[in-house]
């Protein structure tokens, strides 16, 4: 549980940062790569540009909507 509102937070923080100035993530975008960024970017949670990196290296691996997220963010 903890980890998980960790994690939302990380996410929410990392709306600004992703693609630049769009704007922050939608709450179904947290949730489409809440379990992805746990699984493989959890030493980045609370550091949105690192995350978003991370989420982008791993974009191959993404399950299939987080990848719709990353890539709709230029990704």
């Amino acid at each position: 549980m903890k980890t998980s509102l960790l994690l939302a937070c990380a996410l929410l923080a990392a709306g600004t940062s992703f693609a630049g100035a769009q704007s922050g993530p939608t709450r179904a975008e947290q949730m489409a790569c809440r379990s992805d960024a746990q699984k493989l970017c959890a030493s980045f949670i609370g550091q949105p540009q690192p995350m978003n990196g991370c989420l982008r290296d791993n974009k191959a691996k993404l399950s299939a909507d987080c990848r719709k997220v990353v890539e709709a963010r230029g990704g």
